[in-house]
């Protein structure tokens, strides 16, 4: 298969940016939504989920790699099992299930609620509508991710105001969402360091991907 018959999903401009020149992507702004209108236009001859996500195992460390055995949500949607262990063998990732939601996991508690229903080691808000439009047109699909914030962490409510709709930091928006919530400060900047991380671990491990 060549590249041009992949399609890479993203949830933020910066991680399509460590994806090849040639990389066919799309870019789903942290809007499930959205991207479930944008995948029912496209049929590649596979998929692949991209990205940063948010740790529900306790033992999972900023910068660690997850590519997904399967994607739960409503339902468990297993991954291409032969694929799956090619991208893990080739850039050092952890095969385990991965958990797909429609909003942000915020907190310690709702991430150990999630880990508690559904046995995932991850969590993102793109794989599984990935997931569901490759079982639709019949096409493998796979997930690499790179964990930025861990199980510990919370994510700041400014953070939902981070992109525009195209995917690109919308500044002043956060800004703004920090006029009404200056307590938010501090842990803004330890999510941008975290994802610092996640997103350093991709770009290595970007190149290494191989082909269905």
């Amino acid at each position: 298969m060549k590249r041009a018959d992949v399609l890479f999903i993203v949830g933020f401009r910066a991680e399509a940016a460590l994806l090849p020149p040639d990389a066919r992507v799309i870019c789903a702004a942290a809007n499930p939504g959205r991207l479930d209108a944008l995948l029912a236009q496209e049929s590649p001859r596979a998929m692949l989920s991209f990205g940063i996500a948010g740790a529900l195992d306790g033992g999972l460390a900023p910068g660690a790699l997850i590519a997904a055995s399967h994607v739960i949500a409503d339902r468990a949607m297993a991954t291409d099992a032969t694929w799956t262990r090619a991208i893990a063998a080739a850039t050092g990732a952890r095969i385990a299930p991965i958990a797909g939601s429609d909003v942000l996991v915020p907190n310690p508690s709702a991430k150990t609620a999630l880990l508690a229903a559904t046995g995932a080691a991850a969590v993102d808000m793109e794989s599984h509508v990935v997931a569901r439009h490759a079982r639709r047109l019949g096409v493998p699909f796979a997930v690499l991710r790179a964990i930025a914030d861990s199980a510990a962490d919370a994510i700041p409510p400014a953070a939902a105001n981070g992109l525009d709709t195209d995917g690109n930091p919308a500044p002043w928006q956060v800004m703004r969402a920090l006029l009404r919530r200056p307590q938010d400060l501090p842990g803004l900047i330890r999510l941008a360091r975290l994802s610092r991380t996640a997103l350093s671990r991709l770009a290595d491990a970007a190149p290494q991907i191989p082909l269905p």
